[in-house]
C-alpha cells in the first residue's frame, strides 16, 4: 500500500499512467525491470476524451491488461466490494492505482482525524495483502514547506503511517526544469529521482538516481547506431523514417522517434543534441554532434568504441 503525492498540475497522473502501461506489458521503466500482470487504474478525475488522448501520446498498442475506470464508489459505499470483485475476475492482477483518495473518501465529520486517515489507508492495504498486489494511492500536498518531502503529504502522519511506502514528487524550485520524485518505504532502500516530463508526449524520463543508472547502450542497441552515425557524419536532419531506413534498423520509426526523445538527456551526456521540429505535414527532428566530447568514451556489450575513430556496425555488419 503506497501513497504518492504531489502538488496540483505536476504530473502524477501522467506518470502513474505510464507505470501502468509498462506494468501492463511487461516492460522496463527508466531501464527497471517490472513484474507484468492486469492493472486496474482508477482515474477519478479524468474524463474518457482525456485518457483516450493520453493513451495515445503514450504508446501506440495499449495492453488488453490495462483497465481503466472514471467512476467509483467511495470508500464507505462499496469501494472495497468493487475492487475485491475485480479481483476475484481478473486473478492476475498486481497493480491499482486510484488517483485520487479525496475522490473515494467519505466524509469524515466531526471524527479523530488520525483515526480516519489510519482507517482509509487500512481499509485498502488489507486489500493489497489479501492478495499480494501493490495499491498505489495518489494524494496532494499541505502548502506549508518542509525540510523532508515526505512530511508534506496532506493530512495526518495516519496517512504515512498506515502505508508500507510514500512517494512525493515536487520541484525544488518554481519554474525547475526537472522534478524530484523521493521514494521512502517499510521494504525499500530511501532513494531520490531526478525527472523530467517531455512537454509533446507528457511521458516522464528518468535523467538521474541515487543508483547507477544501467547502461544506456546496452539497454537500448539501436541507440548505440545513432551515436555512432552522428559522431561519424556530425548530424541529422530529418524524420525517424528516415534515420531508421538510413541506420537499416527494424524498428517502427514513432517507436525509434520516442526512443530517441526519452534518452536524449543521455545523448547529451554522450555529445549529441536533440532539437525537434513540427509542421503540417511532418514531424522531424535535428542532432548534432558536439566535438567538444571527442575525448568521451562509449561503452557497450561488444567493448569500448573511442569517438576519434567511430567504428560503424553498419560496415563490420556486427550487431550490439
Amino acid at each position: 500500500m503506497h501513497i504518492f503525492a504531489g502538488p496540483p498540475k505536476v504530473g502524477k497522473s501522467w506518470l502513474l499512467l505510464q507505470l501502468a502501461l509498462a506494468v501492463a506489458s511487461g516492460k522496463p521503466l527508466w531501464g527497471q525491470d517490472t513484474e507484468q500482470g492486469t492493472v486496474l487504474s482508477l482515474c477519478l478525475e479524468d474524463n474518457h476524451v482525456r485518457l483516450q488522448q493520453r493513451i495515445s501520446e503514450l504508446t501506440d498498442d495499449p495492453p488488453d491488461t490495462l483497465h481503466l475506470a472514471i467512476l467509483s464508489k467511495s470508500l464507505t459505499d462499496g469501494l472495497c466490494d468493487q475492487l475485491t470483485a475485480f479481483l476475484e475476475e481478473h486473478r492476475d492482477t498486481n497493480l491499482i492505482v486510484i488517483d485520487t483518495l479525496q475522490k473515494v473518501r467519505g466524509n469524515a465529520g466531526d471524527s479523530n482525524l488520525y483515526a480516519s486517515d489510519y482507517q482509509d489507508i487500512g481499509m485498502l492495504k488489507r486489500i493489497a495483502d489479501k492478495y499480494q498486489i501493490a495499491i498505489v494511492l495518489v494524494h496532494h500536498l499541505r502548502k506549508q514547506e518542509a525540510s523532508d518531502p515526505h512530511t508534506k503529504i496532506s493530512g495526518t502522519t495516519g496517512l504515512a503511517g498506515a502505508a508500507d511506502g510514500t512517494y512525493v514528487l515536487c520541484k525544488e524550485h518554481p519554474g525547475d526544469a526537472e522534478t524530484q520524485l523521493y521514494v521512502r518505504g517499510r521494504d525499500i532502500e530511501e532513494k531520490q529521482f531526478t525527472l523530467e516530463q517531455d512537454r509533446e508526449s507528457g511521458e516522464w524520463n528518468m535523467i538521474e538516481c541515487d543508483t547507477p543508472l544501467l547502461n544506456l547502450l546496452e539497454r537500448e542497441p539501436q541507440l548505440l547506431r545513432v551515436v555512432e552515425y552522428i559522431r561519424e557524419y556530425q548530424r541529422f536532419d530529418g524524420t525517424a523514417t528516415e534515420l531508421v531506413e538510413i541506420l537499416g534498423l527494424d524498428i517502427q520509426p514513432n517507436i525509434f522517434s520516442r526512443k530517441i526523445r526519452g534518452n536524449r538527456q543521455e545523448l547529451t551526456r554522450l555529445g549529441i543534441s536533440f532539437e525537434p521540429s513540427r509542421d503540417r505535414k511532418r514531424r522531424a527532428f535535428l542532432l548534432r554532434y558536439d566535438r567538444a566530447c571527442d575525448d568521451v568514451t562509449i561503452s557497450s556489450c561488444r567493448g569500448a568504441l573511442s569517438s576519434r575513430n567511430p567504428e560503424s556496425i553498419a560496415n563490420t555488419g556486427e550487431s550490439a
